[in-house]
């Protein structure tokens, strides 16, 4: 009877681990070796180990604007309040990075 409740509070444990395992989203490492692993496609052995580590080893394209729109505000927003300071400095970002322009 011990073993039989056991066996169950075990199999509790590790259903309810594995769902909440499925809850969480795949790391940026995960997703690129899903990613890796999908365009490998029908390679075997040798070949599809030096692809795999080619790929992942292969650092992301940078992007052409080198951010996004609200990065790219900030940093221009930034320069444009080089000479503020303070109180002054806070109300005018806040109003630079509210612009959607």
């Amino acid at each position: 009877m011990k073993k039989l409740i056991s066996l169950f509070a075990l199999s509790l444990a590790v259903v309810a681990g594995g769902a909440h395992a499925a809850d969480k989203a795949p790391t940026a490492q995960q997703s690129k070796m899903g990613s890796c692993n999908k365009d490998a496609g029908d390679k075997k052995g040798d070949e599809r180990k030096a692809f795999m580590k080619e790929c992942l080893s292969a650092k992301p394209a940078a992007p052409a604007a080198s951010g996004t729109p609200q990065q790219m505000r900030m940093k221009q927003c930034n320069v444009d309040a080089k000479d503020k300071k303070g109180d002054e400095r806070k109300a005018f970002m806040k109003d630079c990075l509210s612009n959607k322009s």
